[in-house]
């Protein structure tokens, strides 16, 4: 398949957004899912709303918030900007922020779903023979769940992939810095001619996707059989 300059940028900048949204967004989707199998504190129902608010919100809806909370004039964002020099807003950073809200609902629940499946007993065995809940989880929690994190991580990616309507408002569609795959696949569905252009980056997005999930049970299973879950 023959991609232009632009659409190979536009390839290769949401794999770099994909990856680096899952890099980020997996070591804090482990701990929240954690906090919400494990946890019995009060409001953990009102954070389970919060994690999984993205899937029911308007992602226009997303975007705005990230931009008010993370734009260079936002309370988040300012502080980031001046402390650390870090820019979300108009940048490929935002793309990749957006990218990690709208995937993480779909991550937490995937592990949280393996979290739920183990058996505490295994858990109680470890802790009675003198391991620390840390040791416990690293030991035992930790390899049962694998398969239910790689699923996530792999969700995560396909949604970041595809992720449109809060990316498009937090940064907008920029070539080159912000124009993703689905922003560029809409440019092109808005000019005259641009069909072929559309379709190709399509059959690009439906490939990287499906082999992304095909991937993702591959090695879910191959993790199962080798923990025996």
């Amino acid at each position: 398949m023959d991609l232009s300059d632009a659409e190979w940028v536009a390839v290769a900048l949401s794999l770099k957004v994909a990856v680096v949204a899952v890099a980020f967004s997996l070591p804090v989707g482990v701990a929240v899912a954690v906090l919400l199998s494990r946890s019995r504190l009060p409001g953990m129902g009102i954070l389970n709303g919060l994690v999984h608010l993205p899937l029911i919100l308007p992602p226009v809806v997303t975007g705005y918030l990230l931009l008010i909370a993370f734009g260079r004039r936002g309370f988040f964002g300012a502080f980031l900007d001046q402390w650390f020099g870090l820019v979300f807003s108009f940048r490929w950073t935002g793309a990749a922020l957006a990218a990690a809200v709208m995937g993480f609902p779909l991550m937490v629940r995937s592990i949280r779903l393996s979290l739920d499946a183990v058996d505490r007993k295994l858990e109680a065995a470890a802790a009675t023979l003198g391991a620390s809940p840390v040791k416990v989880f690293f030991t035992v929690t930790l390899p049962l769940i694998l398969p239910g994190i790689v699923a996530g991580a792999i969700l995560g990616f396909a949604k970041a992939l595809g992720e449109f309507g809060a990316t498009i408002t937090f940064v907008s569609n920029i070539p080159g810095e912000t124009q993703t795959l689905a922003a560029a696949i809409y440019t092109y569905t808005q000019v005259p001619g641009g069909d072929a252009g559309a379709a190709r980056l399509t059959a690009i997005s439906i490939v990287i996707s499906l082999a992304a999930l095909i991937g993702s049970e591959f090695l879910s299973r191959r993790i199962a059989r080798r923990v025996g879950a």
